[in-house]
C-alpha cells in the first residue's frame, strides 16, 4: 500500500493547491497604489461585476426578512430600475456620492448596488445619527442624492441640509414600477477608484469617513469565497466556482457596518446563498425563531448581543441544529465571557470563532478558530489570506516574536485612506501602505494577542466611541467648565460611556439635564449612562493635556 499523502486526501495540502500557481485563489505579488503585496491573480475589478454574474442564481434567495423573500433575479430587476433612476433623474455619475440613511432593509441593500453599477460611491450613513451628525455627514460626504427611510427622511428634513431624498416607502416602489425591465447599466471603473464611504469616529471629535476602493471590497468577497474553498477541502468537498453555497447567514448589525456590508451581503452574490436579515431592535427570541425557519448555518453576532443570549437560557424551544457557524464581531470579549458563552448557548460550544478588524481594513485581520480559542485563550487567531501583519516598537521597526508593539497592517483589503482628509490618511497610512492600528498587542506562535487598544476608544456594545466628541458636546453647556468621558466596564456591552464633570460655581445642573441634552445632540449610544460630578480641576500634565488613567466615575 502506497504512503503517499496527496492533496485529495490531506485538507491542508489541498488548501495549499487552491492557494498555489494555477489555483483558483492563486497569491502573487503585485504593486498596489505604490507598494508590493500580495493579491489575487484571478480576481474581478469591479464591484458591478458582481451584480451581473449573480443573475445565474436565478431564483434562489438572496435576501430574505420576516415577511419578505427577494431572488437574486428580482434583486438584479430592483437594482436597474433605481441605479437608471438615479442616473438619468438626478444625474448620478461616477464619482458621485449617493448616501443611504436607513434601517436595515432589502432596500438598503438594493440602493447600495444601484450605486455601485453607476461608478458612484455610496455613503453609508450611520442609521443612528441625529440631525446634528447628519448635517455633519452630509457636508462632509456632499451626496447628489440620500436614499432613506421614513424615519430618517423626518431626521433629514429637521435637519434642513437641502439635500434631495428618495424616500424607501413611496419613491422607491413608484421607481421599481415606473422603470420596470430596464438594463442594467454599466460603467467603467478602475480597481483603485472609490467605492464606498464607511463613517468610523475619528479621535479630533468627527466622524472619519474610511474611503474604500473597488479592490477593497472585491477583496473581501474573495476571502470568503475562498473560506468556502477552505471548509471544502476540510470535509472532502472539491471547490466548483459555479456550484451555489447552500449556507444561509443571519445578518443582525447595522448595514453601514463592515461586518454586515462588507463581510456579509456583498459576499454572497458571488457564493449564491442568502442573507436572512433580522429587522427591528434585537430580541432573542424573534432571532432564534428566524434560525429554526430559514434553517441559518452561519451568524455573527457582537458580544452584547452573545451576552443577551448569556442570558435567555431556553434554547431547547427552538431547532438550532442548522446552525454550525458562530462569529464574535466589532469588539473584543473577555476570555471568561468566552467560556460562559460556550457553557451556556448550545451552538456555540463547538462553533465560536473570534476575530480582529477594524473598519479601515474593511474585514477581519485575524481570525481565531474554535481549536485555536480552546487551546490559546485570548487569542485572535492568524491573519487571513492576503494580510501581512507586523508588530511594531515605538521607532517603527518590527519588534520580535513575544514582545509588544503597535498592530501594523498591509494588505488588499486597506482603504484608499479618509475622505478629504490627507492630514489623518498620513497619520494612518505609511508611505509604503502599512496601515497603523493604533492598538498593541503581541504576536505568539504565530498567534494574534491584544494587549491594549487605542488609548480612548470605548466600545459599547460593538458601537465605537471616541470621547473627545461627547466631550466636545457637554463643553457648549453653559453650567459645564470642563469634563472627561471614559470607559467603565458593564457586563452586557462590554464598555459603558461614563461621564466625570467639573460644573460651573454654584450650578444646580443635574445628570438629567446632561443626558437630555446630549441626547439631542448625539446617538444614543454615545450618551454617558453613568455621571460624576466634582468642583475639583480634571488632572492634566505639564503640557496642560488631559491625564485620564486614574480618572474614576
Amino acid at each position: 500500500m502506497s504512503g503517499r499523502t496527496d492533496s485529495a486526501r490531506d485538507p491542508n495540502l489541498a488548501i495549499a493547491a487552491l492557494m498555489g500557481p494555477g489555483g483558483p485563489f492563486e497569491l502573487v505579488e503585485e504593486t498596489v497604489l505604490g507598494a508590493r503585496m500580495p493579491v489575487m491573480r484571478h480576481r474581478r475589478r469591479a464591484v458591478g461585476e458582481l451584480l451581473t454574474e449573480s443573475l445565474r442564481w436565478g431564483e434562489r434567495d438572496y435576501l430574505v426578512t420576516a415577511d419578505r423573500r427577494i431572488s437574486f433575479t428580482e434583486h438584479a430587476a430592483a437594482v436597474a430600475a433605481l441605479a437608471v433612476a438615479l442616473r438619468d433623474d438626478f444625474g448620478v455619475g461616477k464619482g458621485d456620492r449617493v448616501a443611504i440613511y436607513a434601517a436595515n432593509t432589502p432596500e438598503w441593500v438594493i440602493a447600495f448596488w444601484a450605486t455601485q453599477m453607476l461608478g458612484a460611491i455610496t455613503v453609508c450613513m450611520n442609521g443612528w445619527w441625529v440631525p446634528r451628525e447628519v448635517t455633519f455627514g452630509i457636508e462632509h460626504s456632499r451626496p447628489t442624492v440620500v436614499i432613506a427611510d421614513a424615519k430618517r427622511a423626518a431626521v433629514l428634513a429637521a435637519a434642513d441640509t437641502g439635500v434631495r431624498v428618495l424616500t424607501m416607502a413611496e419613491d422607491l416602489p413608484a421607481i421599481f414600477a415606473r422603470n420596470a425591465g430596464v438594463p442594467l447599466p454599466h460603467t467603467e471603473v478602475d480597481e483603485d477608484d472609490p467605492a464606498a464611504i464607511v463613517y468610523t469616529s475619528g479621535t479630533s471629535g468627527r466622524p472619519k469617513g474610511a474611503l474604500h476602493s473597488q479592490r477593497n471590497i472585491l477583496a473581501v468577497a474573495d476571502y470568503h469565497r475562498f473560506n468556502d474553498a477552505a471548509l471544502g477541502a476540510f470535509t472532502g468537498q472539491p471547490y466548483d466556482p459555479d456550484a451555489p453555497s447552500s449556507s444561509r447567514y443571519l445578518l443582525t448589525s447595522p448595514l453601514f457596518h463592515i461586518a454586515s456590508l462588507h463581510n456579509l451581503v456583498v459576499p454572497r452574490l458571488v457564493t449564491g446563498s442568502a442573507v436572512v436579515m433580522h429587522q427591528g431592535a434585537f430580541d432573542v427570541a424573534a432571532v432564534l425563531r428566524l434560525v429554526e425557519r430559514e434553517r441559518v448555518t452561519s451568524w455573527g453576532a457582537v458580544p452584547s448581543m452573545a451576552a443577551r443570549l448569556v442570558e435567555y437560557g431556553e434554547f431547547d424551544a427552538y431547532d438550532l441544529s442548522s446552525l454550525t457557524a458562530f462569529a464574535l464581531a466589532s469588539a473584543p470579549s473577555s476570555i471568561a465571557f468566552k467560556e460562559r458563552l460556550r457553557e451556556r448557548v448550545p451552538f456555540a460550544r463547538a462553533a465560536l470563532v473570534d476575530s480582529y478588524g477594524l473598519t479601515e481594513c474593511s474585514t477581519a485581520v485575524a481570525v481565531a478558530t474554535p481549536a485555536e480559542l480552546e487551546q490559546f485563550p485570548g487569542t485572535l487567531g492568524r491573519p487571513i489570506i492576503g494580510v501581512n501583519l507586523e508588530v511594531r516598537d515605538p521607532d517603527g521597526n518590527p519588534a520580535p516574536e513575544g514582545v509588544e508593539g503597535e498592530v501594523c497592517v498591509r494588505s488588499p483589503y486597506v482603504m484608499l485612506g479618509y475622505w478629504e482628509d490627507q492630514a489623518a490618511t498620513d497619520a494612518a497610512i505609511t508611505p509604503e501602505r502599512w496601515l497603523r492600528t493604533g492598538d498593541f498587542g503581541i504576536v505568539e506562535n504565530g498567534l494574534l494577542r491584544l494587549v491594549g487598544r487605542r488609548s480612548d476608544l470605548i466600545l459599547r456594545g460593538g458601537e465605537n466611541v471616541y470621547p473627545t466628541e461627547i466631550e466636545q458636546c457637554l463643553d457648549e453647556h453653559p453650567d459645564v467648565l470642563e469634563c472627561v468621558v471614559i470607559g467603565t466596564p458593564h457586563e452586557d456591552l462590554g464598555e459603558e460611556v461614563s461621564a466625570v464633570v467639573v460644573v460651573q460655581p454654584g450650578s444646580v445642573v443635574t445628570s438629567e439635564d446632561l443626558r437630555g441634552y446630549a441626547a439631542e445632540r448625539l446617538s444614543y449610544f454615545k450618551v454617558p449612562s453613568r455621571w460624576r460630578f466634582t468642583g475639583e480641576p480634571l488632572p492634566r500634565n505639564a503640557t496642560g493635556k488631559l491625564i485620564r488613567r486614574g480618572i474614576e466615575v
